[in-house]
Parts: C-alpha cells; sequence; structure tokens
C-alpha cells in the first residue's frame, strides 16, 4: 500500500472535462453534462416544486461529487480543477440547470475557496430572486476544534469538511425528495453534520495527473493519523499499523469527539469506512472487522454501515472512518432509497434495517473464526508443543524456520508468481500445528497416532492456506499421515517413513500433474525421499537429517531449472536463475523437522 506511481499520464489541462465528459457517457441514464459548466445535473432534474440540493468540489475525489449525484441524493455538483474549489460561475450555472424553484441549498466542505466560490453563488441565486441557503461540512477532528454553535463557520479556524461530507449530502438529498420545504432541508443537514465526525489515515501520497512525482510523500514504514485529503498535515506520525492497531487508532480518535447522543437514537450510529482511493477493499474489511467490534463495545449499534471509496484523494493509499450519530429522522432520511452512478440504496427487505441481526449473527460466529487453541485464544506463533506430541513439536518447529524465511519465500515467487508463497505456507502451517495438537495423542513411538495427527495436519493446511501450494503440500501431509495410520502392529523406523514418503511423493506428482526436473517442490522432494531410504539403516533421525540436506542441496539447485509446470511455466525463462520458492520452503519444512528427531 505504499508504493507511489505516476498515473495514466492525464494532460492536467483537459483532466476535469475529460474525465466528466466520460461519466456523462457512461452514466447517461443518471446525469447529464450541464450546459456551458463543468458539471452534471441529475436526469431527474430540475423537478418543480421540489428544493434543488446542489454540491461541490474539487476533481480527484470521486465519487464526491458528481458520482453522488442523481434521485434521493444530489441533485447537481459542480466540479473544480484537481482539488481545487469550482468557480463561483460553475456553480451559479449548475445551480440554475438544477432548480426546480422551491429554493436550492448548496453544499460542500469546509475549504477557504470552496466557502467563498459557493458564497459568492449564493449571492448571486439570491439576488436574482432564488432562495437560497448553503450548509458546509465540518465533520474532520484532526483539522481543529468544533465549530461554536451560533458562530459562523470559519475555514482558517474550524474543521474541514471530508468524507463525512456523504451522510450530510445523503440525509439533506432524502429530505428533498420526500418533499421537505427549503428551511426544513437545511435543518436536516445542519443537524446531520453536527452529529458526524470523521478521522482518517495515510500510508502513501498520491500523483495527480501528468505529474511524474507525487504531489507529498509519507515515509516508508509510517502512518500519518489525521492528514487532510489534500495532503494537509495530519496530527501525528507513528510506525505502521496493522488492521486491528489501526481501526483502534481511528475509533479511538473519534469517540471522545462524538456529541451528546440524540434522543431516541438507542445508540445508532451511520458508520462509513472510506478509502482514500488506494487501499484494496478486502483490506477495508479487514479493518471494519475491528472497528465493528469497537464500536458495539462501546454500546453503539452500527446502522447501515458502508465500507468502500465515497470520499477519495486520487490514489492516496489510506482510510478514514466517518460516524453519524442517528435520531429517528435521520435514521429514515439515510435508510431511503437513492439512485446514482456510485452509490445506489434500495428498500430495507430484511426487516432488521438497524443491521443488529447481522451483529448478532457475528458475535455468535455465524461465519469461520480463527483456530482457537484449548482455552480459546487463537493459535500464535509463540505456541511451543509439548511432550507427548511430536507431531505438533515437529510442524512448529517447522513453522518457526518458515516463518522467518516468509520474506524471503514471498520474493523468490515474486520471480515469476504471485509472491503469496511465505504468506499462504505460514497460515497453512499455523492451522496444521493446532489441527496436530486437536488429535488426541497416543504412545509417543506409535506411527499410527503420528498418523493420525498428520491427516488431521494436512487437510488443515489444504484448507487454511488456500492455492496450488497448500493443496499439494495438505496432499503431502496427508498422505504420508495415511501410510502411517495404515502401519502394521509393530513398525516402525526410517523404512516406514520412506514408505510414507513415498507415496506422498507419488500423491503430490498425481494431483500437480508434474515430474522431477519441472522447476517444483518435487525436485527437492525426491532427493530426500531418496536419501531417507538409502540411509534408513541409520535409523530415523540420522536418515532424517541426511535426506533433509540433500532436499535443501536440491532446493537451491533449482535455480538452474526453467519452470515447466504451473503458472511461473507461462512466465518462460523468467525463472532461471532463482530457486524455485516450493522446493526452497519444503527443504525447511524437511529440516526444521529433523531437528526435533531424538
Amino acid at each position: 500500500m505504499t508504493t507511489e506511481h505516476a498515473g495514466l499520464g492525464h494532460h492536467p489541462e483537459t483532466f476535469r472535462e475529460d474525465w466528466l465528459e466520460g461519466l456523462a457517457d457512461a452514466y447517461a441514464r443518471t446525469v447529464r453534462r450541464v450546459p456551458g459548466a463543468y458539471g452534471v445535473v441529475g436526469r431527474h432534474a430540475p423537478r418543480p416544486g421540489k428544493v434543488a440540493l446542489v454540491i461541490g468540489g474539487g476533481s480527484g475525489h470521486y465519487p464526491a461529487f458528481a458520482g453522488l449525484v442523481g434521485p434521493g441524493l444530489a441533485d447537481a455538483a459542480a466540479v473544480g480543477d484537481v482539488f481545487a474549489s469550482p468557480s463561483a460561475e460553475q456553480i451559479y450555472r449548475t445551480a440554475r440547470a438544477a432548480d426546480g424553484g422551491a429554493g436550492v441549498l448548496l453544499s460542500c466542505g469546509n475549504y477557504a475557496g470552496d466557502v467563498m466560490h459557493f458564497g459568492l453563488a449564493a449571492r448571486r441565486l439570491a439576488a436574482e430572486g432564488t432562495a437560497t441557503r448553503t450548509v458546509l461540512v465540518t465533520d474532520d477532528v484532526a483539522s481543529g476544534p468544533p465549530p461554536v454553535e451560533g458562530q459562523p463557520i470559519d475555514p482558517s479556524r474550524d474543521r474541514r469538511g471530508v468524507a463525512g461530507d456523504f451522510f450530510v449530502f445523503k440525509v439533506a438529498g432524502a429530505a428533498a425528495e420526500r418533499g421537505d420545504d427549503l428551511d426544513a432541508v437545511t435543518r436536516i443537514a445542519s443537524r446531520a453534520n453536527a452529529l458526524t465526525r470523521t478521522f482518517g489515515a495515510a500510508f502513501a501520497g498520491c500523483t495527480l495527473p501528468g505529474a511524474a512525482e507525487p504531489l507529498f510523500t509519507v515515509n516508508a514504514g509510517t502512518t500519518e493519523l489525521g492528514m487532510g485529503i489534500h495532503g494537509e498535515p495530519g496530527l501525528r506520525t507513528t510506525r505502521h499499523l496493522t488492521a486491528a492497531e489501526l481501526a483502534d487508532e481511528l475509533v479511538g480518535n473519534l469517540l471522545p469527539e462524538l456529541p451528546e447522543p440524540p434522543a431516541g437514537g438507542r445508540g445508532r450510529v451511520a458508520v462509513l469506512l472510506n478509502g482514500l482511493g488506494r487501499t484494496k477493499y478486502e483490506e477495508l474489511f479487514v479493518v471494519y472487522r475491528q472497528v465493528n467490534r469497537r464500536l458495539r463495545t462501546a454500546g453503539l449499534h452500527p446502522f447501515r454501515p458502508e465500507v468502500g471509496e465515497f470520499v477519495t484523494s486520487f490514489d492516496m493509499a489510506g482510510v478514514s472512518l466517518s460516524l453519524m450519530l442517528l435520531d429517528d429522522e435521520l435514521a429514515e432520511l439515510y435508510d431511503a432509497p437513492c439512485d446514482t452512478p456510485a452509490f445506489r440504496r434500495l428498500p430495507d427487505t430484511y426487516g432488521d434495517a438497524d443491521d443488529e441481526r447481522a451483529g448478532r449473527d457475528a458475535e455468535r460466529g455465524a461465519l469461520a473464526a480463527p483456530v482457537r487453541d484449548a482455552a480459546g485464544q487463537p493459535l500464535r506463533d509463540e505456541f511451543s508443543p509439548t511432550g507427548g506430541m511430536p507431531v505438533a513439536a515437529a510442524l512448529h518447529a517447522a513453522l518457526e524456520l518458515v516463518a522467518a524465511n516468509e520474506d524471503e519465500l514471498g520474493r523468490l515467487d515474486a520471480v515469476a508468481g504471485d509472491g503469496d508463497h511465505g504468506i499462504g505456507i505460514v497460515r497453512g502451517l499455523r492451522a496444521a500445528v493446532a489441527a496436530a495438537r486437536a488429535v488426541e495423542p497416543g504412545p509417543a513411538d506409535d506411527p499410527r497416532s503420528a498418523g493420525a495427527a498428520l491427516l488431521a495436519a494436512g487437510l488443515a493446511l489444504a484448507d487454511a492456506s488456500g492455492g496450488a501450494s497448500g493443496a499439494l503440500y495438505g496432499a503431502l501431509l496427508a498422505e504420508t499421515g495415511a501410510v502411517l495410520t495404515r502401519a502394521s502392529e509393530g513398525a516402525r523406523g526410517a523404512e516406514l517413513f520412506a514408505d510414507a514418503v513415498d507415496a506422498a511423493q507419488r500423491a503430490v506428482a498425481e494431483l500437480g500433474g508434474a515430474e522431477v526436473g519441472e522447476k517444483t517442490m518435487l525436485d527437492a522432494l525426491d532427493p530426500f525421499r531418496q536419501e531417507l531410504r538409502a540411509r534408513a539403516a541409520e535409523g530415523l533421525p540420522k536418515a532424517w537429517r541426511a535426506a533433509a540436506e540433500a532436499a535443501t542441496r536440491a532446493a537451491a539447485d533449482t535455480a538452474h531449472l526453467t519452470p515447466a509446470r504451473g503458472r511461473a511455466a507461462r512466465m518462460g525463462t523468467l525463472g532461471y536463475g532463482h530457486p524455485d520458492a516450493g522446493a526452497v520452503s519444503l527443504a525447511l519444512l524437511l529440516t526444521a523437522i529433523g531437528t526435533t528427531l531424538n
């Protein structure tokens, strides 16, 4: 999430025109261009007798602002150049195109340029006889103290507007849609703003159209807490945060800032976890998982939570969290249907509008939970198996060694693959250790007990790791275990394990369709198998360690092979000169297991 890039090489002087025209072409069923202006107006507007909600701001923030135009939300949006306010003239023309005769509500974030230009447009509309009101959004808690009630908002002193724009626009648009007059729509928009708070964080800056370098940067390995959507400085810089730590920071900075809950709110809160342009949706959902837990622990009930991109900053890597406390009226308006290019809300058909059922299902563990130990705690790398569980001990040693080499395995895999091998195998081995521990241990010298643990471990590894490597590793462990579980009474030693490894290699070769020499894990497994068989008379510990050394040498030698199987084969000679990630990880696993045998 921290790599800078220079975008698609747009022409900055025509960028605004080009993207607005493309938007109008793509969503012609919903919006059209405002004649002679940099703005879009909904196909539904103007509607006689309806208050027109006109929003706006700079380019670079899509879906804000033009993406939120449509029935049930904004009637029109005026758009400025990148990170710049639209001019008063553009706002005026856009408002004229949306005016249905019941007045115009103008709304934007609290930035000096926007305040001045929207203010000038409002004056001109009023001078021509159009009833006009303005609501400025001031939700960003990192940018200053809250506005003082009864005093005009000052962009040089009061908070700026960021992703909380969405809440204000949504409820104002719904109020206008249901037929409220201008004063009522203004009242509800102002109330939404007063009950909304946002806090954000960034991991990397953004690059503007036509620019070769980022507008601003965030130092590698750090997170900027409270940074604005144009690169404005945040509150502080901290180390790179995990998803859970980031969620804790977001919620922790918002909870003390929330105003007094409205009467009848019953703890409901609208929640918006917003990606700033480069953070992937899956990453946002990981963050939201912890956000949801923290909010519910604080006695708040997320109402129709939204996770996605709503107010971006071009390709900035980062997220923001917005909360709006709700009463019955705000909840009804926020829940109302709308249809825009970037956001659609359908009527609730599930009979549980505040989503408490979803929260209860999550708390009951309706979805798969992480593997946990006997005390109910998630399995962690620090776990050290105890005596009487030799398979768990061996797999834990493998987990530690592979995890220590996770980054290198990812680097090798990325040469001609997708770079996830280290992550996947570590994840799978964690599950394998837990599964082996869960098998009732038999006598320490009974291979059938070890076989049952290996069989369970293999199935768990394949399930947790996923992908081709997970399936092959799972087959390797499971087939080894299956042979050991069928061992005859009194069968012991290296010969038995050599038979099990022979069967495991056949299973892996059949499942993967590979042969020795095609640059796969078989190129480390086959020398291990042969050496284990050849040294069996020396006893299992000594034979295993010698075989693991052979596997390690063979894994290194795969650097001189060209991939002929799997995804890497499509890359031709790209992988030549680099060892195969699967062969290296297998050699590490076999080496680690050897250290536990005695």
